[in-house]
């Protein structure tokens, strides 16, 4: 791989609650700074002031009565203060942006499990965002019953939806990369080691490209 090759590119790692996202995410980040890759990592919602308080809003299991087009607005504001102050920046500055969840999150769980319509969800994002898809989106899927093992006891507001509304998500998440360039599933039934070592092989292959 020639680490030119990811200067300002943009990576996003992303799939069901459960899949080992965020723990992939670190390993990942870890690894191109050992390529000698200026990289920065962000968290979606989250990463700004802004986007700390929507996601607390949005994950509190208090909130219940939440709709979903409510859900999607506020991912989506989210989204775009996360854009507009820290990743276009550092996309600007040749940097490799690596982001856990991005629009496929909203697609999978918004826009085919709560109805709202991924097309909705992507005419959306194309109004509001300057770049609404990444360069590269690794999907890593896993089913229901294992990525249940893998949960934490306190659940989140989106984690506590129910199984039915997780395998729909799933369905979402891979039917968005059925639909989009640039997007590669990995099978993340496996160990940690084993889909980190996926993931660095698709990386590799993205940067000699």
């Amino acid at each position: 791989m020639n680490p030119k090759q990811l200067t300002g590119k943009f990576i996003v790692i992303d799939g069901p609650d459960g899949c080992g996202k965020s723990t992939q995410v670190k390993l990942l980040v870890d690894w191109l700074a050992k390529q000698d890759i200026d990289v920065v990592s962000f968290r979606e919602p989250g990463a700004t002031a802004i986007g700390e308080k929507i996601r607390d809003i949005l994950l509190n299991p208090e909130h219940k009565a939440m709709d979903t087009a409510t859900e999607v607005m506020l991912y989506m504001a989210a989204r775009v203060q996360l854009w507009n102050e820290k990743i276009a920046p550092a996309l600007k500055a040749n940097k490799c942006v690596v982001v856990d969840r991005w629009l496929s999150s909203t697609c999978a769980y918004q826009g085919h499990a709560g109805g709202f319509g991924m097309d909705k969800v992507i005419k959306l994002a194309a109004d509001c965002l300057e770049k609404p898809w990444p360069d590269l989106t690794i999907i890593l899927d896993v089913d229901s019953a294992t990525a249940a093992t893998r949960l934490k006891s306190n659940l989140d507001r989106m984690e506590q939806k129910g199984d039915n509304y997780h395998k729909k998500v799933r369905d979402g998440f891979l039917k968005i990369a059925r639909q989009q360039k640039n997007f590669v599933v990995v099978n993340a039934a496996d160990n940690i080691d084993a889909v980190h070592k996926k993931i660095t092989d698709i990386i590799d292959n993205f940067g000699a490209e």
